[in-house]
């Protein structure tokens, strides 16, 4: 059965760091372009982050462009989201999905956006960003 898990969630004070990771069983990651979303209480679903399959390309939403860092290890099956600098308006439930030879949109989303069929989701982890 495939499974996405994401892990490394938490409670941080602003100006603080996170490193979320996304782990996979069945999937080979590095056929996937795997994005991170991210949905805090009454607001709709925004992407975050999204690597390309072959981890060469990166993007990022305008928000946290030069705060977070998203990167692979295929060796490990798994992709990263570095989160520096928190505010706590990055506070929400973070998600990753996985797009098998997917592309990714400029604003760290996929193109086309979701929902697809196709695409494969974790179950979140919680970002508490608070003093």
């Amino acid at each position: 059965q495939v499974q996405l898990v994401e892990s490394g969630g938490g409670l941080v004070q602003p100006g603080g760091s996170l490193r979320l990771a996304c782990s996979a069983s069945v999937l080979t990651l590095e056929h996937y372009a795997v994005a991170w979303f991210r949905q805090a209480p009454g607001k709709e679903r925004e992407g975050v982050s999204c690597i390309s399959s072959n981890g060469g390309s990166t993007y990022y939403a305008a928000s946290v462009k030069g705060r977070f860092t998203i990167s692979r290890d295929n060796a490990l099956n798994t992709v990263y989201l570095q989160m520096n600098s928190l505010k706590p308006e990055d506070a929400a439930i973070y998600y990753c999905a996985a797009r098998v030879w997917g592309f990714c949109g400029d604003n760290g989303s996929y193109y086309p956006p979701p929902p697809d069929p196709g695409d494969y989701w974790g179950q979140g982890t919680q970002v508490t960003v608070s003093p």
